[in-house]
């Protein structure tokens, strides 16, 4: 029952993501070369513990004009 990834990229981002899908994996919901795969995008790296969510960015101040001077 291996599902896509919805997100583009389809790798573990943090050790809970990395513990859940071992999880998953042991239960048999995911196959092995699903977590195999994910887990090689991730690399060896050390990954945070968690990941949260990716805040938008605010748009950029309008710069104003000075008024023009009439002498």
């Amino acid at each position: 029952m291996a599902r896509k990834a919805g997100r583009k990229g389809g790798r573990i981002r943090s050790q809970a993501q990395r513990r859940k899908f071992a999880e998953l994996l042991v239960d048999g919901k995911i196959d092995a070369e699903v977590y195999e795969r994910w887990n090689r995008k991730a690399g060896g790296k050390k990954l945070p513990e968690h990941v949260g969510k990716k805040k938008p960015k605010k748009p950029a101040a309008k710069r104003r004009r000075a008024p023009k001077r009439h002498p």
